[in-house]
């Protein structure tokens, strides 16, 4: 398969291509490093990404920025940085994606444990996880062709821990390489409108 990994630089796109790369060609993209580059809240720039690639077997998400912080001090432009970035990226994405998805593609995209387990200051990680998960659930029974959509949620990464780890103190880490494998199921699978828990 012709696999497509945006952030694919990242703690879970490196394990992500570490593990699918195995078995399949990947194509890798970043914001400004990987084979391709995209800025995947721009519209255009993922149109411009997809007409370069051709096509696709599996599309595979990874990537996305959120705003931490207090909820109180919290700005609405603060809060629209993980609506514009995280979730409407990924969106953006899935929705252009299907026109050069083969049949019976996939499309993977990316959540996260405080979807459903709240954290102190992430209130905008919790809402844009949460939304990009109703978003999988109501895609897969429009998708056409065959075609297949779920969502990985992992906790933090044992990789991330330096950065993140004081955000989830009292959670149980997961390494890349475990998590990696949840793509694996999404991508080499059989499901659609699933999300894949890794906690």
């Amino acid at each position: 398969m012709k696999i497509v990994v945006i952030g694919a630089t990242g703690a879970v796109g490196k394990a992500v291509v570490e593990q699918l790369g195995q078995r399949h060609e990947i194509v890798t993209v970043g914001s400004s490093s990987g084979q391709y580059q995209v800025q995947f809240e721009d519209e255009a720039s993922v149109r411009t990404l997809f007409a370069q690639l051709g096509k696709v077997d599996a599309v595979v998400v990874t990537a996305g920025e959120l705003h931490f912080g207090p909820l109180h001090e919290m700005t609405p432009e603060q809060f629209r940085k993980g609506l514009n970035s995280k979730l409407m990226g990924q969106v953006n994405v899935a929705l252009l994606a299907q026109e050069y998805l083969n049949d019976g593609g996939s499309i993977t995209l990316t959540s996260g444990i405080v979807g459903q387990q709240p954290i102190r200051f992430g209130a905008n990680a919790s809402t844009v996880n949460a939304a990009l998960e109703g978003f999988v659930l109501g895609a897969a029974v429009e998708l056409q062709r065959g075609l297949r959509i779920n969502v990985v949620s992992p906790t933090v990464l044992t990789e991330s821990l330096p950065v993140y780890g004081p955000f989830f103190h009292g959670f149980e880490p997961a390494d890349g390489k475990r998590v990696a494998l949840a793509y694996s199921r999404s991508v080499e699978g059989v499901e659609t409108g699933k999300t894949y828990k890794v906690w």
